[in-house]
């Protein structure tokens, strides 16, 4: 029960009897010490490998209190991650315990191990030795059960999270996410309809707040490059294998993994490690590929600061061929399963409120645009960000970090910006769920990104040129790529 319940619940004449016993926070522990009461409480869903490691860090923050753990694992030492110890690492930091994990090969995770370390972590900082949080195989269960939470943070793949996040808004919990919202069109669209209709608050973790970004927006405003044209944008993913067909091999479930609940709402397939931890980003079933996992970061800042709040028009996609020989005769493998290794999206946006119509080039795997003349010798960073104009061009980090001015007069700008770092990132979140106000990194402001990201990857499967219709979320010229906004559901799991 939150102090707000509480007062609601309590009548007058009780809580004049009570008025004398509430001490402030301050005196019971310092500038740190955050009442119980005044703690947001959090269901954390999805313990896997960057589950555990954002568990780390907000587990720390004061204004949090993590009361439940979800995972579809129990627990195993089969996840990949960047780093063979870093997982495990940063868990003995916070513990402050130098020999935890002794006891696993390999790079833990699951549910067990989300409870390991929430519990630990409590017992340290409050000096006790009997702290239990609550732990579940199914979301589903935790959020009829459990009763005493605020708001859920998902960490599961992306398969999952319009359903996870859809389900707890409809029983009254705001919702923080990884990116994306989803990875079909029309799930991303009911869970934004769905945050209104309900007025639960949510946020996206790919929300950020740079300096750079609010330097590019002054740039573009005072006209210093012209009317926009383009915008090119390239990442280095993906980091993680990519495949061009189902395996049809069949090995076992491991023991403690419920692979019918990691599957959700998608029909029965036989398990594979090919499917799960870090690897699901690259299945179109699973994933959203390297324009979902890093798009978001780049993209959403950069359209909320200089004013991109309309989906594109059209969308047009390549990506890499891969062939095969058969019967000794070499043909052309028809992918339609997962991402290719490398690709360029097209975008062609309207008009915007602040902006004129432009074009947005996405790049992936190796890919990015050629280097400018004015750079003379110099090459294109592996990950970055340029706009160009009319009358020059503005050239800065994949997230708009640290921009360099190029106009007409080849003026550059200052010395480089840094990134705002005068609040922690989950305050942002925290604040605005705590106080029942609009995040800035809010579902509602996400519509434009999510759709121009989802619409990249219908425009990967139909390979041509699509016209997209925003208001009826209608591909005009290629009626068969409608489909691709959807998905087959398992009986039960329909929208």
């Amino acid at each position: 029960m939150n102090r707000r319940t509480f007062v609601a619940d309590t009548s007058t004449a009780s809580i004049g009897a009570l008025a004398f016993h509430i001490v402030p926070s301050r005196v019971l522990g310092g500038w740190r010490h955050i009442a119980p009461s005044d703690k947001l409480n959090i269901a954390y869903i999805g313990c896997g490998t960057q589950g555990l490691r954002e568990m780390c860090q907000l587990i720390q923050n004061p204004k949090v209190q993590i009361t439940s753990v979800c995972d579809v694992n129990k627990m195993s030492t089969n996840y990949v991650d960047w780093s063979p110890n870093g997982i495990r690492d940063g868990i003995r930091k916070i513990l402050g315990d130098a020999g935890w994990g002794e006891r696993f090969k390999g790079i833990p995770g699951g549910r067990d191990i989300g409870k390991e370390v929430v519990d630990q972590y409590y017992n340290k900082v409050n000096n006790t030795t009997n702290h239990s949080i609550t732990s579940y195989e199914d979301f589903r269960e935790l959020l009829v059960r459990e009763k005493g939470f605020d708001a859920v943070k998902i960490m599961t793949p992306d398969h999952l999270h319009g359903h996870i996040s859809i389900a707890s808004m409809k029983q009254g919990k705001h919702v923080v996410i990884h990116k994306p919202i989803a990875n079909r069109m029309f799930e991303a669209r009911t869970t934004i309809r769905i945050a209104r209709e309900t007025g639960m608050r949510t946020h996206l973790l790919a929300w950020g707040k740079f300096k750079g970004l609010e330097e590019i927006n002054t740039w573009l405003q005072q006209g210093q490059i012209g009317a926009l044209k383009e915008i090119h944008n390239w990442s280095n993913r993906p980091v993680w294998p990519q495949w061009t067909s189902y395996p049809t091999d069949t090995p076992a479930v491991p023991e403690g993994f419920n692979w019918n609940l990691w599957l959700g709402p998608i029909p029965h397939r036989p398990y594979h490690t090919n499917y799960t931890h870090n690897v699901f980003r690259g299945w179109y079933d699973f994933g959203g590929g390297s324009i979902a996992d890093m798009g978001h970061y780049s993209l959403w800042p950069l359209f909320l600061n200089i004013g991109v709040d309309t989906a594109p028009i059209s969308a047009e996609a390549t990506g890499t061929t891969t062939s095969m020989i058969e019967n000794q005769v070499c043909k052309v493998v028809n992918n339609d399963v997962a991402f290719p290794y490398s690709s360029t999206v097209k975008f062609k946006f309207p008009a915007q409120s602040r902006l004129s119509a432009f074009d947005l080039f996405w790049y992936d795997g190796g890919i990015r645009p050629a280097t400018p003349d004015e750079l003379g010798d110099a090459s294109l960073p592996r990950e970055g960000m340029m706009i160009k104009g009319e009358q020059g061009m503005i050239l800065a980090g994949f997230r708009g970090e640290n921009p360099k001015l190029i106009n007409k007069d080849n003026k550059f700008n200052p010395d480089p910006l840094t990134r705002e770092t005068n609040q922690r990132s989950d305050d942002h979140w925290l604040d605005a769920f705590k106080n029942n106000t609009e995040s800035p990194g809010s579902f509602l402001k996400a519509g434009a990104v999510t759709e121009t990201i989802l619409l990249g990857a219908v425009a990967m499967r139909a390979k041509k040129r699509l016209i997209y219709d925003t208001v009826n979320m209608k591909i005009t010229n290629d009626e068969d790529a409608n489909k691709y906004f959807y998905r087959e559901y398992r009986n039960g799991w329909e929208l």
